[in-house]
């Protein structure tokens, strides 16, 4: 005859489907600190080591983000140095941007996807994806970035030295709308570490074993994982815990405040 459970562990059952379902629910990017502030928001009272425990038992791990190789120093790029200079920490929004493209696989071919992040809070606040990678892939990922942004100060915008981010239709659109190039070593990724991180995130979540049948399919994916995820959900130790569209709310209602 099987031994009853104990309360306790009845209890351990319960709060392992929560932890589940907000494990899920965040890619599996998250590890008991972020489940346990999910926790608690949601109204339970229970300590973060009691949450580590349970998803140690259950061996529900936060899935660590790739490694790249990369190059200490590295040449200057031609078209502009690396003013960013690994300041990844403005203390106000519209100051510092950076850009990177990815791809995601299809069984119609590669969709690629380029991203503009706000610095300040590591939100997303343009992004563009095409079946070629281009100069007009990152320059539509900009464009949404101005037009939502509407920055009424220069902006510092930070990219590798791809052959899109040296391209004169690029420059002249930085020219025509008060932006200005930064650039990463050559091989050195770490000088554009936060757009390397968001990519980490994005592809545990979106890509990681996964060939989607069409290119729609994966626009559907990437569009709820920036817009329904990352930017109003997804926490940040940056930002003390909270998600990039929180952290800007809480900043401008202090402004306001004042």
């Amino acid at each position: 005859m099987d031994k009853p459970l104990s309360n306790r562990a009845i209890e351990d059952q319960r709060l392992l489907k929560l932890i589940k379902e907000f494990y899920v629910a965040s890619g599996a990017t998250y590890g008991s600190p972020w489940i346990h502030r999910d926790m608690r928001e949601a109204g339970e009272a229970c300590s973060v080591h009691r949450v580590a425990r349970i998803m140690r038992e259950n061996k529900l791990r936060a899935q660590i983000g790739y490694k790249r190789r990369y190059i200490k120093g590295g040449k200057t790029g031609s078209i502009a140095a690396n003013h960013l200079d690994r300041n990844f920490n403005p203390t106000v929004p519209n100051k510092f941007w950076v850009s990177d493209i990815t791809y995601v696989r299809t069984y119609e071919g590669f969709l690629y996807v380029a991203t503009v992040l706000d610095l300040f809070s590591r939100r997303i606040v343009g992004w563009s994806m095409d079946k070629t990678m281009d100069r007009h892939l990152v320059i539509k990922a900009l464009l949404m970035a101005v037009w939502k942004r509407q920055p009424k100060e220069s902006v510092l915008v930070h990219s590798d030295q791809g052959s899109q981010y040296g391209s004169a239709d690029y420059l002249a659109f930085m020219r025509d709308n008060n932006l200005e190039p930064s650039m990463s070593r050559r091989g050195n990724c770490h000088d554009n570490a936060v757009a390397e991180s968001f990519f980490a995130t994005f592809k545990k979540r979106v890509t990681q074993r996964k060939i989607y049948t069409t290119r729609e399919e994966a626009k559907g994916a990437i569009f709820n994982f920036i817009e329904m995820f990352y930017n109003p959900i997804k926490r940040h130790s940056h930002t003390g815990g909270v998600s990039p569209v929180k952290f800007e709310q809480d900043y401008f209602s202090r402004l306001e405040s004042v």
